[in-house]
């Protein structure tokens, strides 16, 4: 009797400790999961990468912000909201886009995680400051970019420019290109400066009083070239994500009705630029000439 009770007392402890780690596991994995989920705070995804998007728009509510500035009619967001299409730019464009802004990193880069370009005020990234390219490297810019480049760039300009116009009910020609407008590449290394925690959130209007609508246009892949880096729209209780993809254009307007922050790159290298619009003339800003 004593034998035969043994093996059925192991059996017990066996499927007591079984069922004991398997809950300690799933308790285990929900915490990672509400960890990450705060972190986080992504309710809802308004873009996946996967999707390949015509085009999707939600309209919000203006916020006050464009009160506070002088008002252009036909142009001064009336309509508020935010979109994403994958149909404004091609990868290939996006491709060629990216070769541009990689030319132009080379000859720098910040120390820390987020390196910018602008080819319009010359403003480069280089160790913990920023110099004038344009100044710094003098005639030796003509060997790095071309003339073709400079017109690809104008002309991805001038495609979201349209697409931003038609989204919002305005006329292009009302819009104008604002600054900063500039390229990013942005990945894991522990920031250095100010300039490189580019994680906070924020509300553009309010960090750039010119801006009335802005748009990124992504120049690499989520989860395939980097891991993070997600844009989030920030709303009480459901925070919306746009995960990038080459091509893909994310625009809205810039008020605090589009608050937001993009999360930290986790691995890989994040490129893409930011275009913006103003509707005030005496703000706006030349595409960049090749010289």
């Amino acid at each position: 009797m004593k034998s035969a009770r043994a093996p059925r007392e192991v059996r017990r402890r066996w499927l007591r400790a079984a069922v004991l780690g398997a809950g300690a596991a799933l308790a285990a994995a929900l915490l990672l999961w509400g960890s990450l989920a705060g972190e986080d705070g992504v309710t809802e995804v308004l873009a996946h990468r996967g999707e390949v998007l015509p085009g999707r728009f939600i309209e919000v509510p203006c916020s006050e912000d464009y009160n506070s500035h002088r008002r252009f009619e036909g142009c001064s967001p009336i309509k508020c909201g935010r979109g994403v299409s994958d149909a404004v730019i091609t990868r290939e464009e996006a491709r060629r886009v990216r070769s541009i802004a990689e030319k132009g990193l080379s000859l720098g880069g910040s120390d820390g995680g987020a390196s910018i370009l602008d080819l319009h005020s010359g403003a480069l990234s280089v160790g913990k400051h920023f110099v004038n390219l344009y100044r710094y490297f003098g005639d030796n810019v003509e060997n790095v970019f071309s003339e073709e480049d400079f017109r690809v760039y104008r002309d991805v300009r001038q495609k979201v420019q349209l697409a931003i116009a038609r989204a919002f009910g305005i006329s292009a020609s009302s819009l104008y290109l604002t600054k900063p407008t500039f390229f990013s590449r942005i990945n894991s290394t522990a920031a250095r400066t100010a300039h490189d925690e580019y994680w906070h959130a924020h509300v553009d209007k309010v960090t750039y009083g010119s801006f009335d609508y802005t748009s990124l246009l992504y120049l690499s892949d989520y989860l395939e070239d980097f891991g993070g880096g997600r844009f989030v729209f920030m709303e009480e209780g459901a925070n919306r994500t746009v995960e990038p993809r080459a091509g893909r254009v994310s625009f809205f307007t810039s008020g605090s009705e589009n608050l937001h922050r993009v999360e930290r790159v986790r691995w890989g290298t994040r490129y893409a630029v930011t275009i913006a619009f103003t509707c005030n003339p005496d703000h706006s800003i030349a595409d960049p000439a090749f010289t």
